[in-house]
């Protein structure tokens, strides 16, 4: 098999004629190559990717560093575009930015020191897979068809498919046991003449796997974080951003989706962010167990670091390599989120490389092709009726969602790949410093952000709806509410700068009265306490339902001229506070008792 490291026999050659930092102009090559083609510098192995063609030179953006490269060394056109390898072997491995395998090389050299010219291949050639055929020789396929399954983790079943735009006669395949990744495993007779194929398949980043056809999404990404969970819900296949400043939690709310979300499949991309953070990121997926599954949660976990003192090449390509390797995952009938962390990063480094190449700048020096790019990230997203015959009647669906963080200098959203990315996404988790300073975790500002999902979720949430005989309303009701509540307490906190919170109306009053148990007890959330940190669907829908209750139930107590913070008595306020951390997910009737209780004492007071 070919990878990007080996010259093609028939590979043509030229000569570096400038260097302008990372990009390289060519002469020699300019009738040879395609935009996006691979080069490599012959002296030093280093790899770059064709971004111009002109009559007499071409433009090339290197993946490394070009120190001690000099004018006129040869430089060899490979004949394909930056690839990504896909078989088994990916999950709970790391990859930089082009997919070179970081665990391999520091196996080869300790010292921690990425050189250039990197020769191992992405995906090992020497592991054997046991894998199992469930195609049958004459039988016709055609692309996404299943031919057979790779056990890839403990509880991962990696499907090996026919490659796209690929179908014929099934003329053999393997029968079951262990081979290499470029071992025969099928053959398709197509046209008259037999193809062979292995596990491994090749597919170009700038290019989206087909599909049959996107549906709407209708199903939750369950984060286990309530402020996201009921206020602003993302789907499966959906997009969203969450933009934030310095401290703000970021990088938490990042890693609490990639331990926590219902995902199959994790593709967490560190683009551009410190290498202290990405190895942290990297021991706590090793050390956390999966919720599912009890397996380590790097197991279902695909991390490319491309941290801030790797080339700005590579961490400009390493969005496109992460999506390409989730929609690969996708097409086997997973749910798939990409994690990128963070698109800020990812947007500087096409800024520096459009300053090289002396292009007109746009708004704050990004190229004006800014946006066109970030579509067409995001745009690879959503939920696909996957290519392949059905089986057993049922098409396979997979969904990829994409997660991007933001880093706006100064917590400014009204700079240019914010607001950028604000048209582009559905939904709109905005952090906000001033609450992050409160040690109100998650910082998600619930004023400022949105999500354009809940309608298309609504069904889902009614299907597992709890039944409390005391409050008949469901998850899009309780969200209403809740939404109500929040900003009317906003709009309070003007009057009472003018009067005092004591002369508001006592209708007022419970509203702030049940805003405060809204944002104490409900959506402030830690994601290091071992209770804290997930709450699954009935634990959310008791609590929120147990507080709108109390809200219920202190509108009656007003018509009795009694006000709810006088009946309620101040231990069983804490109690209520302290659900979060003191009822498990798996214990939520508990939260009933409670309510029970409280109920009964608003409900006797009421007589008195």
């Amino acid at each position: 098999m070919k990878t990007i490291n080996k010259i093609d026999k028939e590979s043509s050659s030229g000569y570096i004629s400038s260097i302008n930092g990372s990009l390289i102009k060519v002469k020699g090559l300019e009738n040879q190559v395609k935009l996006h083609s691979l080069i490599k510098i012959s002296d030093y192995d280093i790899l770059g990717q064709v971004i111009q063609i002109y009559s007499d030179h071409v433009i090339v953006q290197c993946f490394e560093n070009t120190i001690r490269v000099k004018l006129n060394d040869e430089v060899v056109g490979l004949n394909e575009t930056l690839s990504m390898e896909l078989a088994p072997g990916l999950l709970s491995n790391v990859f930089d930015g082009i997919q070179r395998p970081l665990e391999k090389v520091f196996e080869n050299d300790q010292s921690g020191n990425l050189e250039r010219g990197i020769k191992f291949p992405s995906l090992s050639r020497s592991k054997k897979w046991h894998f199992t055929p469930s195609g049958e020789v004459d039988m016709m396929v055609e692309s996404g068809d299943i031919i057979g399954v790779v056990q890839e983790t403990q509880f991962l079943e990696h499907k090996i498919m026919v490659p796209p735009n690929i179908s014929g006669k099934l003329s053999s395949v393997a029968i079951e046991g262990d081979y290499t990744i470029i071992d025969k495993i099928f053959s398709i007779n197509i046209d008259g003449k037999d193809k062979d194929f292995t596990m491994l398949q090749k597919w170009p980043i700038t290019k989206s796997r087909p599909y049959k056809m996107k549906k709407d999404p209708n199903e939750p990404l369950i984060t286990g974080l309530r402020v996201i969970d009921l206020l602003f819900p993302l789907a499966k296949g959906g997009t969203t951003a969450i933009p934030g400043g310095f401290g703000t939690g970021k990088t938490v709310i990042q890693q609490s989706l990639a331990k926590w979300c219902n995902a199959d499949i994790i593709v967490y991309i560190g683009c551009g962010e410190p290498g202290n953070e990405i190895a942290n990121v990297l021991k706590q997926f090793s050390e956390t167990k999966d919720l599912k599954s009890g397996a380590p949660l790097l197991e279902r976990v695909v991390l490319i670091a491309n941290t801030s003192n790797m080339p700005v090449s590579a961490r400009e390509a390493s969005l496109f390599s992460g999506v390409t390797i989730a929609e690969y995952y996708r097409d086997m009938g997973y749910d798939v989120a990409v994690l990128a962390d963070s698109t800020s990063r990812w947007a500087e480094s096409l800024r520096e490389i459009s300053g090289l190449l002396e292009e007109m700048p746009a708004e704050e020096g990004y190229p004006a092709y800014l946006p066109s790019k970030l579509s067409s990230f995001y745009e690879r997203a959503g939920v696909v009726k996957t290519l392949g015959g059905a089986q057993n009647g049922i098409e396979r669906v997979g969904s990829l969602t994409i997660v991007g963080t933001l880093s706006p200098p100064a917590g400014d959203f009204s700079e240019p790949v914010t607001a950028t990315t604000k048209r582009l996404v559905q939904v709109f988790w905005a952090l906000d410093s001033s609450l992050a300073y409160l040690k109100h975790y998650p910082a998600i500002n619930w004023l400022n952000s949105y999500s354009n999902y809940y309608t298309y979720l609504a069904d889902w949430w009614y299907e597992r709806d709890i039944e409390w005989v005391d409050i008949d309303i469901d998850w899009s009701e309780c969200r209403e509410q809740i939404n109500d509540i929040l900003a009317e307490e906003q709009d309070l906190k003007h009057v009472i700068q003018l009067i005092g919170e004591k002369n508001l109306p006592v209708e007022s009053q419970l509203t702030l009265f049940i805003a405060n148990l809204v944002k104490n007890g409900f959506l402030i959330q830690s994601a290091f306490d071992e209770i804290d940190s997930f709450t699954d669907v009935p634990k959310l829908l008791s609590m929120i339902k147990f507080i709108l209750l109390i809200y219920k139930e202190g509108k009656d107590l007003l018509n009795r001229g009694l006000l709810i913070e006088n009946v309620i008595d101040p231990d069983l306020i804490t109690s209520i506070l302290r659900i979060n951390q003191t009822v498990q997910n798996k214990d939520y009737h508990q939260i009933e008792a409670l309510k029970d209780k409280v109920i009964e004492k608003l409900r006797s007071s009421s007589l008195l």
